[in-house]
């Protein structure tokens, strides 16, 4: 596992749910590769939705604001 990334077979499970017969540990990787990059985005996003509310902690609305 990469640091900063999630475990693979979550991935797997998620590509299968979708439909996937097969998934290549290419596939995986990549998935994961995405994931982590949209994951720090939404993050960073959220943190500057805390910090402009005057906050430090980061809360669920945060979050939520921030993935749309």
């Amino acid at each position: 596992m990469l640091a900063g990334s999630f475990p693979s077979a979550p991935l797997e499970r998620i590509a299968r749910k979708a439909g996937a017969e097969r998934v290549s540990l290419s596939a995986v990787n990549a998935l994961n590769e995405v994931l982590t990059e949209i994951a720090e985005q939404i993050a960073r996003e959220a943190i500057a939705a805390a910090n402009h509310a005057g906050r430090v902690t980061v809360k669920r609305e945060d979050i939520k604001l921030a993935s749309r």
